[in-house]
Protein backbone atom coordinates (compact mmCIF):
# COMPACT_ATOMS: atom_id res chain seq x y z
CA UNK A 1 0.00 0.00 0.00
CA UNK A 2 1.28 3.57 -1.01
CA UNK A 3 2.06 6.10 1.68
CA UNK A 4 -1.04 8.67 0.92
CA UNK A 5 0.23 12.72 0.19
CA UNK A 6 -2.19 13.81 3.20
CA UNK A 7 0.01 11.89 5.65
CA UNK A 8 2.70 13.38 4.44
CA UNK A 9 2.07 16.75 4.99
CA UNK A 10 1.08 15.93 8.17
CA UNK A 11 4.53 14.79 9.27
CA UNK A 12 5.85 17.63 7.31
CA UNK A 13 3.77 19.98 9.65
CA UNK A 14 5.11 18.14 12.88
CA UNK A 15 8.86 18.97 11.49
CA UNK A 16 8.17 22.38 10.39
CA UNK A 17 10.10 23.58 13.55
CA UNK A 18 13.32 22.29 12.13
CA UNK A 19 15.44 24.06 8.97
CA UNK A 20 16.12 22.17 5.71
CA UNK A 21 13.40 19.23 6.00
CA UNK A 22 13.41 17.97 2.55
CA UNK A 23 11.41 14.76 1.17
CA UNK A 24 11.98 12.83 -1.85
CA UNK A 25 9.00 10.43 -3.19
CA UNK A 26 10.00 6.98 -4.08
CA UNK A 27 8.09 3.97 -5.27
CA UNK A 28 4.64 5.22 -3.32
CA UNK A 29 6.68 5.82 -0.59
CA UNK A 30 8.41 8.55 1.34
CA UNK A 31 12.19 9.26 2.12
CA UNK A 32 12.87 12.33 4.66
CA UNK A 33 15.84 14.51 4.59
CA UNK A 34 17.25 16.64 7.24
CA UNK A 35 19.89 18.63 6.33
CA UNK A 36 20.54 16.70 2.91
CA UNK A 37 20.72 13.26 5.31
CA UNK A 38 18.14 10.62 5.10
CA UNK A 39 16.73 10.44 8.80
CA UNK A 40 13.90 8.32 8.20
CA UNK A 41 10.81 7.38 5.71
CA UNK A 42 6.78 7.59 5.22
CA UNK A 43 6.54 3.46 4.48
CA UNK A 44 2.34 2.86 4.52
CA UNK A 45 1.25 5.85 5.98
CA UNK A 46 4.05 5.51 9.27
CA UNK A 47 6.85 7.50 10.08
CA UNK A 48 9.90 5.24 10.70
CA UNK A 49 13.29 6.42 11.72
CA UNK A 50 16.41 5.80 11.47
CA UNK A 51 17.47 3.10 13.98
CA UNK A 52 20.60 5.08 15.39
CA UNK A 53 21.77 5.70 19.21
CA UNK A 54 20.86 9.41 18.76
CA UNK A 55 17.23 8.53 17.83
CA UNK A 56 16.89 5.47 20.42
CA UNK A 57 18.17 7.80 23.16
CA UNK A 58 15.60 10.43 22.38
CA UNK A 59 12.71 8.04 22.11
CA UNK A 60 13.74 5.10 24.51
CA UNK A 61 10.01 3.89 24.64
CA UNK A 62 9.95 3.44 20.68
CA UNK A 63 9.42 0.29 18.70
CA UNK A 64 11.27 -1.07 15.77
CA UNK A 65 9.48 -1.66 12.92
CA UNK A 66 10.21 -3.30 9.62
CA UNK A 67 9.09 -0.47 6.56
CA UNK A 68 7.40 -3.84 4.60
CA UNK A 69 5.66 -6.94 6.53
CA UNK A 70 7.75 -9.21 3.93
CA UNK A 71 10.73 -8.67 1.93
CA UNK A 72 10.83 -9.23 -1.56
CA UNK A 73 13.19 -11.54 -3.36
CA UNK A 74 14.72 -10.23 -6.62
CA UNK A 75 15.61 -12.05 -9.68
CA UNK A 76 19.50 -11.04 -10.32
CA UNK A 77 19.48 -10.58 -13.94
CA UNK A 78 23.19 -9.85 -14.54
CA UNK A 79 26.78 -8.40 -13.11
Amino acid sequence: MASSKEYLDFVLEQLSALEDISYRAMMGEYIIYYCGKIVGGIYDDRFLVKNVRTATDMMPESSLELPYPIPLIKIHICG
